[in-house]
């Protein structure tokens, strides 16, 4: 039987680390059904979703979710300058 994992719980060689901002301030028991994105709020009142998403699809599918939940969208950040200074540092080693 396959192990299922909450995209959010994923090595981050797996998937890509996202910011996911939105206005307002989203409660943290959305998180479960938003993948397992941790939620934190910043100081302009709106949430940040924050996580490893393991693909497009499953990138689309969170935005389908904060969409369905009226959520307006402010940005969609990949941290990929932090795993390619990973990838620099498993190369010099």
């Amino acid at each position: 039987m396959m192990d299922k994992k909450s995209p959010a719980s994923l090595p981050e060689d797996i998937g890509v680390h996202y910011e996911i901002r939105v206005k307002g301030q989203l409660e943290e028991h959305w998180s479960d059904w938003l993948g397992g994105l941790e939620i934190s709020h910043d100081e302009n009142g709106n949430s940040l979703l924050t996580g490893v998403i393991p693909d497009q699809a499953a990138l689309h599918g969170i935005l389908n979710q904060i969409r369905d939940l009226g959520l307006t969208l402010i940005s969609v950040s990949p941290q990929i300058k932090d795993a390619e200074e990973k990838e620099k540092g498993n190369e010099n080693n």
